[in-house]
């Protein structure tokens, strides 16, 4: 089955993380084997910090939810050789004539052509006009004829060239053949087998029939092959003995990678009129055929949302996904999906009490590690229940983890805290460890959180974040840019502001002393700075 990835937003948090690591356990514990947690980016320390705490890797990080050549029900035809004979060739496209052609490869299985019944049908044609062949390997010519060699200089010889002659009777001898650089098919034509022997020719093919001994042990270089076949079919058989990488297509080859967007798949198709296209994984290694049928109705990712229902803040190419659930703890936002799915939201400080409380409504008692892991994710998100949006249910399903842990919550949160800040960190580094976009009343505007228990040695570096705000603020065509510096010691927020200083005047009451003030009591983005600029602006 495809994966089905459980993912928290962009710039993730500890709470995000956790909440897909757990919902994604849940499920797989519960049977469904497809979730698997991902994120969207780059782990903070503070994350770092509580998966190594408890014993876990990562989870995967994911870039797109596009819908990708892996995603579509592609043909896997075999990929053939470009030694393998034209009939083996064919015989693969008659096997499923819903396949419009089959990739030849390389001896390492990279791209070599393609064959269709287009090509065989072509090389047929010219055959009529030209009898000839050049080099066939005497192992393909044994193979399409399922002949075997009756003399010495059959094994002797490696390949077969020369003009193709069906012998006729003796009574016609200048229309049968005339010289070495010949291919005679005959039957029970003692007499004539003997002439082509003397003469040297390339190939002598008896064609339901038996050579005598005497004319096997004739001195001479042709080689001497039997067939069951009759004449006519040893005549088409041995045409189709030529490898396939002299007929198969080999120039305006267009290809496409597993990684491949179909939208950009689509357009280089439209422009194309071949009826199918090799696909090729990372190593350039032939894995399949696609046609255009097989754009019509691609399979979509399937994807679960955790701690957030807002677009700007999940994974790109979201709307080509089909979002099965979403469970999350903020605001309704602009999501919308096309049929209904499971939404859960709840007024709690965090999405892993939640899914906490899910593990307990389906009797499923997480590991201790998982336990603790939780227990982080709630601590954290909830800045040790200091945040408003902290409740006491949070509280209590956090203490509730802590004993299956056996850990103690005030211990837990002074590590959190205290692996969350670096000073070796870059501002640009810190400033994206916890930023999230938003998009109210036409105002985009861009917001990042630090949680820390010394703001003092943030606001020393306030020159390093005014410099990279002002230019991410450019770059994104922000309205104006907001920095939190969130002292879990003093219960407040230092506010590090760019754009226009009146918005912060009239949403928090307070004035800003160089771009910069301090909010007391404030702790909480998501409950004290968003919902006072969505009040002030309807």
């Amino acid at each position: 089955m495809d994966p089905i990835y459980v993912t928290g937003h962009r710039n993730p948090d500890t709470d995000s993380v956790v909440s897909a690591m757990a919902y994604a356990a849940l499920r797989n514990a519960l049977g469904d084997r497809e979730f698997v947690p991902a994120r969207l980016g780059h782990l903070s320390d503070e994350t770092k910090a509580v998966l190594e705490r408890f014993g876990f890797e990562p989870p995967v990080r994911i870039q797109t939810m596009r819908t990708q050549v892996r995603d579509l029900d592609y043909d896997t035809p075999p990929a053939l050789s470009g030694a393998v004979t034209l009939g083996r060739a064919w015989r693969a496209l008659q096997e499923d004539q819903s396949i419009p052609s089959i990739p030849v490869t390389n001896e390492d299985g990279t791209l070599y052509g393609m064959i269709s019944p287009n090509e065989i049908a072509s090389y047929d044609m010219q055959s009529i006009n030209n009898p000839r062949v050049e080099q066939i390997p005497v192992f393909n010519l044994l193979s399409s004829l399922d002949g075997k060699i009756l003399n010495e200089a059959g094994y002797l010889t490696d390949t077969i060239s020369g003009e193709v002659s069906i012998a006729l009777p003796t009574s016609n001898p200048n229309l049968i053949f005339s010289g070495s650089d010949s291919i005679v098919i005959c039957g029970e034509q003692p007499e004539l087998a003997r002439r082509a022997i003397e003469m040297n020719v390339s190939c002598l093919i008896l064609s339901q029939a038996e050579l005598p001994e005497t004319l096997r042990e004739l001195p001479t270089k042709t080689c001497i092959i039997s067939t069951p076949f009759d004449a006519f079919k040893a005549a088409r058989m041995l045409y189709h003995a030529i490898p396939i990488n002299r007929v198969c297509r080999t120039e305006d080859l267009e290809s496409f990678h597993l990684s491949d967007f179909v939208d950009d798949v689509k357009e280089v198709v439209l422009k194309s009129r071949h009826r199918s296209y090799p696909i090729l994984d990372e190593n350039d290694k032939v894995i399949g055929t696609l046609s255009r049928y097989h754009l019509i109705k691609p399979r979509r990712k399937r994807v679960v949302l955790v701690d957030h229902n807002e677009a700007s803040q999940s994974v790109p190419g979201l709307e080509q996904a089909e979002i099965l659930e979403i469970i999350d703890h903020h605001r309704l936002a602009d999501i919308q999906t096309g049929s209904p799915i499971y939404f859960r939201n709840e007024p709690v400080g965090s999405t892993a009490t939640i899914i906490a409380g899910m593990f307990q409504e389906r009797g499923l008692m997480p590991s201790q590690k998982l336990a603790g892991l939780m227990a982080a994710a709630i601590v954290a998100d909830t800045i040790m229940f200091k945040s408003p949006t902290s409740t006491h249910r949070d509280q209590r399903m956090a203490e509730r983890m802590a004993r299956i842990a056996n850990l103690s919550l005030d211990e837990l949160g002074k590590e959190i805290f205290s692996a969350s800040i670096s000073d070796d960190k870059s501002a640009d580094a810190l400033l994206f460890t916890d930023f999230k976009e938003f998009h109210i009343a036409d105002h985009d505007f861009g917001v990042s959180q630090i949680t820390c228990i010394d703001s003092s040695r943030m606001l020393e570096r306030s020159q390093e974040f005014f410099s990279v705000m002002e230019k991410t603020r450019i770059e994104r065509g922000y309205a104006f840019m907001i920095l939190m510096l969130t002292d879990v010691l003093t219960e407040g927020t230092h506010i590090l502001f760019l754009g226009d200083e009146e918005i912060i005047h009239q949403a928090f009451g307070v004035e800003l002393k160089d771009h910069a003030c301090y909010l007391p009591g404030v702790v909480s983005r998501k409950k004290q700075v968003i919902p006072m600029l969505s009040a002030l602006w309807g």
